[in-house]
C-alpha cells in the first residue's frame, strides 16, 4: 500500500518485539505488574498513533514549549514530588506515579535539535557551544540536585550527538581522562597515580617538544591540567569517603565484590548474578526461575529485569535480545543519518543515543559492571512513565523519518 511506504518496518517491528516480549517477562516476575504494563503498552500505542497522525512540523515548532514544560516539571520535584526509594524524583496522583526525567529527555532532545538545526549554529562560535551546553546542562543540572545521578548520567548522550554535529572529541577525552583517574585512585595508591601521570606528561612533552610553540599560555596549560589530575587522584578517596553511604558503598562494590555488601548494597547484584548465571545455555524455561519466583531481588521487574531474562532464557535468549538491542538502536542511527533534513537527523542522534546510555548502563549494573545507579532498560523495565516516554521518542523519531522519506525537497 503506498501510504506505508516511508514506514521502517525493521524498526517499529523491533519496537513492538521488545515491548511484547518485556511484558512477558514482567508478567513472569510479578502476574499483576504483567497486566498493568499491558495495559501501559496498550495506552504507548495509543499515543503513538496520535503522534503518527499528526503534522511532524508540530515537534520542531513547539519544541521550545516542550523543553520548558520538562524543565517545570523537574523544579516541580522539589515542593511536590513523592520520595520513593530514597529519590523524591516522582509525582503521585493517586495510585499512578510519573517520573518527570523520562519526559524532560524528549524535550531536551527536541530543543536540541530545533537549535542545532537553526541556520545561525555553529559549534566553532562561543556563542553556539555555550547556547547547545546550556540546553543540556539545565535539567541535568536540576536532575543532579534531586538527586538523581543515574538520569543525569543519560545527559552524556545529548554530547554524541553534537558530537556528530562537530563539537570536539576532545571533550569527550578530558571526561574519560578524570572519570578514569578517579575510579583508579580508589583501587590503588594515589601516589602512583601521579607518577604514573607525571611520566605519562614528562614523555608526550619530551616527544611533542620540538613540535610545539612553548609560551605562557601552553606552560600553564600543562602545568594546571596536571595539578588539576593530580589533586583528583589524591581527592578521591575523600570524595568517596563523602558520599551518602549507598552511593559509596555502589561503588566500592565494583572493588570489593558484592559479597562484602550482601546485606546492603550488594544485595541485589548478588542474586542478578546468581540468576543469569542459574540459566545456563538455554535457561530453566518461562516461569520456571527459582530465583525469580523467589523474588530474591527487590524491584526484578525495574532496572533489575535482565537478571530474569538470564535466568529463564539462559545465554542465547540474552544474547538475542542484546543482539536485538544492538540492531534497533544502530537501525535508529542508520536511519537519522539518512535524514534530509537536519533537526530530524539531531533528534535521531539523540533519540539513539539515549537508548545507548540506557542500554550500556543497565547491562553494566545488573552484571556488575558498573554502580547501581537506578536506570531502567528502554521498553524491558515495568513503569509507565519510562515505556511511554520512550514509545514517544519511538513514534516521534519514525514519523519524521516517514515524513521525510515522502518529502519532496
Amino acid at each position: 500500500m503506498k501510504w506505508t511506504e516511508g514506514i521502517d518496518k525493521l524498526g517499529l517491528g523491533l519496537y513492538f518485539l521488545l515491548c511484547i516480549f518485556a511484558i512477558a517477562n514482567i508478567y513472569s516476575v510479578d502476574q499483576k505488574l504483567g497486566e498493568k504494563q499491558l495495559i501501559f503498552f496498550c495506552i504507548s500505542l495509543f499515543v503513538g498513533l496520535i503522534i503518527f497522525v499528526g503534522r511532524s512540523k508540530f515537534f520542531e515548532n513547539m519544541s521550545g514549549i516542550i523543553y520548558i514544560g520538562g524543565v517545570l516539571l523537574l523544579i516541580g520535584l522539589f515542593p511536590f514530588g513523592k520520595e520513593i526509594l530514597g529519590q523524591k524524583n516522582w509525582y503521585k496522583f493517586g495510585s499512578f506515579t510519573m517520573q518527570p526525567v523520562e519526559f524532560a529527555k524528549i524535550g531536551t532532545a527536541l530543543m536540541l535539535a530545533n537549535y542545532v538545526s537553526g541556520p545561525e549554529f555553529n559549534l566553532s562560535n562561543k556563542k553556539s557551544l555555550y547556547t547547545t551546553l546550556a540546553i543540556v546542562g539545565v535539567p541535568a543540572a536540576v536532575v543532579l540536585a534531586i538527586p538523581d545521578v543515574g538520569s543525569m548520567l543519560v545527559f552524556i548522550a545529548f554530547f554524541i550527538a553534537l558530537y556528530r554535529e562537530g563539537l570536539s572529541g576532545t571533550l569527550f577525552a578530558v571526561g574519560f581522562l578524570f572519570a578514569g583517574v578517579f575510579l583508579v585512585s580508589l583501587a590503588i595508591p594515589p601516589i602512583i597515580v601521579v607518577i604514573v601521570i607525571l611520566v605519562i606528561v614528562g614523555g608526550w612533552i619530551a616527544m611533542n617538544y620540538y613540535k610545539m610553540s612553548w609560551n605562557v599560555i601552553s606552560i600553564s596549560g600543562i602545568a594546571g591540567s596536571v595539578l588539576v589530575l593530580c589533586g583528583l587522584a589524591f581527592g578521591s578517596p575523600y570524595i568517596l569517603e563523602k558520599l551518602p553511604k549507598h552511593q559509596r558503598e555502589r561503588i566500592e562494590v565494583l572493588y570489593k565484590g558484592e559479597k562484602a555488601f550482601r546485606d546492603t548494597s550488594g544485595y541485589n547484584l548478588l542474586y542478578s548474578k546468581t540468576a543469569i548465571g542459574s540459566g545456563g545455555l538455554f535457561g530453566k524455561g518461562y516461569r520456571e526461575g527459582s530465583v525469580t519466583q523467589g523474588k530474591f531481588v527487590p524491584e526484578q521487574e525495574t532496572d533489575y529485569i535482565f537478571c530474569t531474562v538470564g535466568e529463564e532464557w539462559g545465554f542465547v535468549g540474552s544474547a538475542v535480545l542484546i543482539l536485538c538491542y544492538m540492531i534497533y538502536i544502530g537501525r535508529i542511527y542508520y536511519l537519522a543519518e539518512q535524514q534530509k533534513s537536519s533537526f530530524n537527523r539531531v533528534f535521531g542522534y539523540c533519540f539513539a543515543s539515549i537508548l545507548l546510555m540506557h542500554f550500556t548502563i543497565n547491562l553494566g549494573m545488573v552484571m556488575g559492571l558498573f554502580p547501581t545507579v537506578g536506570i531502567p532498560l528502554p521498553y524491558f523495565s515495568y513503569g509507565g512513565s519510562s515505556l511511554l516516554a520512550f514509545s514517544m521518542m519511538t513514534f516521534i523519531f519514525f514519523k519524521l523519518n516517514y515524513s521525510d522519506k515522502n518529502s519532496l525537497v
